[in-house]
């Protein structure tokens, strides 16, 4: 079955969602590791937050994927995103993880700054 148009262009706005916040994870990890404290450290983890308690508001799904289901009746894990089923699928495990290893590297930092 071929997907509809509306699907399509959610698929793409997801991925384009799921590259920024890739984008926002590989900013972290550079300005951390180079001492680059600054006000994109905090807003990027604040994009975080806000992320994190829109999933807690739609019950750990993303409303893009409740507007996909409307033109869906898939039982993949990637039918609304354009990647591979298996990062789609663990796709929450792992960021969730590399966040909060940002997160401990970015305690140390300020930690080892203060005290210098």
């Amino acid at each position: 079955m071929k997907p509809s148009v509306p699907l399509i262009i959610i698929k793409i706005i997801h991925t384009l969602v799921w590259l920024f916040f890739n984008a926002v994870l590989a900013y972290l990890v550079f300005a951390i590791s180079h001492n680059k404290i600054d006000k994109w450290i905090w807003i990027g983890l604040g994009s975080f937050l806000l992320e994190g308690m829109l999933l807690l508001i739609f019950k750990n799904t993303c409303p893009l994927t409740i507007l996909a289901r409307r033109y869906s009746d898939s039982i993949e894990d990637n039918f609304d995103i354009y990647l591979p089923n298996w990062l789609a699928k663990y796709n929450k495990i792992i960021y969730t993880s590399l966040l909060l290893v940002i997160i401990f590297m970015l305690i140390y930092r300020l930690v080892t700054n203060n005290q210098a």
